[in-house]
């Protein structure tokens, strides 16, 4: 079976920036990381009771702040869906807390019943969903800080998420289901029984067409949002599926585990597309919502020292410099049908091109002659 033109092209830009690179973040593990939603900044969360923020530039993350306050771990953190500037992390101390790049300093405190181990934003920036470990959801208003509902499940609630319109909220569960709630009234519309043992997480494509869910029988279900079944899995983890993200164009699937591996899929097909290898089991994988960049963190050891100290590191795997979309000369005899796949990938290599073997045919990336700029740059 011959690969799609849109693998190729993948596969020849991950060969061309194979190695991932790594950044001091932390004292402890890193438990979540995630782009702001212009990719300048990534922010991280970790067992140190820190949150993080580094800025990308050019083929690099250059730590911009630390942020102090929490009493216990930074389970995860998310940013706002629009708003550059802020994103909320959630703690084991019985609080979240939203922070503000801009003053560096946290401008809510917002205390739950609970040790939190989830949360996540709403598309349209309105609310901020929180899970804790007694399984109870906490709906708080943005701007307010306060709480605007509160769901107290039966069942082990793992991940939540809306959907990108907004209107439906989802949950993975301990019994392998996803759990589907109407929003904002909070009644069930749906289970569905997703898979056979522990539904771990939860992620939904920026293209609004698919939605993932990763489980404890080591498989990735994709799921067509509108009709709700599932379309195909992918099988290669042999572990527990910790954490997925979507490319921001919707086509790839990261997925990780205790193995010592990324697994990044076509979604159209499932084909493997690549493998990021690791040392160790990745806790959080996500794609950069412009690039096809990756950032992710691992359960790394400071080996230089002390072979049981937790490194804390962040990682980038992927193109991490860019020409802007239209900055590239095209000439193949397919020009017109390619040429969106070849803009979305404009990327800038260390010689300058790069070659691109489509149906046989060469296509050569010529930069125009303009200085680097990174990835957050635009």
């Amino acid at each position: 079976m011959a690969l799609s033109p849109y693998v190729q092209a993948m596969q020849e830009l991950f060969r061309a920036n194979t190695r991932s690179r790594e950044f001091p973040a932390h004292g402890a593990k890193v438990h979540s990381v995630a782009w702001s939603c212009c990719g300048r900044r990534l922010a991280s969360g970790s067992f140190d009771k820190t949150a993080s923020v580094f800025l990308l530039e050019k083929d690099r993350l250059v730590k911009e702040n630390n942020y102090r306050g929490h009493g216990d771990s930074v389970d995860q953190l998310c940013w706002h869906p629009s708003n550059p500037d802020l994103f909320v992390t959630a703690s084991g101390d019985k609080t979240i807390r939203i922070w503000d790049v801009r003053t560096t300093k946290c401008i809510a405190t917002v205390n739950t019943k609970g040790e939190n181990i989830n949360i996540c934003w709403s598309p349209d920036g309105q609310t901020i969903a929180v899970g804790n470990k007694d399984d109870v959801v906490t709906f708080i208003d943005a701007k307010t800080h306060r709480s605007k509902a509160e769901e107290q499940f039966k069942f082990e609630v793992n991940e939540i998420s809306w959907n990108n319109d907004n209107n439906m909220f989802f949950l993975t569960n301990g019994n392998g289901c996803i759990n589907i709630l109407s929003y904002p009234e909070l009644k069930p519309i749906q289970s569905i029984n997703a898979h056979p043992s522990n539904c771990i997480c939860i992620k939904f494509d920026p293209m609004g067409k698919y939605f993932a869910t990763g489980s404890a029988d080591a498989l990735v279900s994709l799921w067509d949002v509108d009709e709700l079944v599932c379309v195909r899995c992918f099988s290669r983890l042999d572990w527990p599926v910790r954490t997925l993200s979507f490319s921001h164009d919707g086509k790839m699937l990261a997925s990780a585990s205790e193995d010592h591996f990324i697994d990044i899929a076509e979604v159209e097909t499932g084909e493997k597309l690549w493998e990021v290898q690791c040392e160790s089991p990745t806790f959080t994988v996500a794609w950069h919502p412009k690039r096809p960049l990756l950032a992710f963190a691992c359960d790394d050891k400071d080996g230089k020292y002390d072979s049981s100290r937790e490194a804390g590191t962040v990682k980038l795997f992927g193109a991490s410099l860019l020409l802007g979309v239209g900055e590239c000369l095209i000439s193949v005899g397919r020009g017109k049908e390619m040429a969106p796949l070849l803009a979305s990938l404009a990327v800038l290599q260390p010689l300058a091109q790069l070659c691109v073997l489509l149906s046989g045919q060469k296509t050569l990336l010529a930069p125009r002659h303009r200085p680097r700029v990174g990835w957050g740059d635009e």
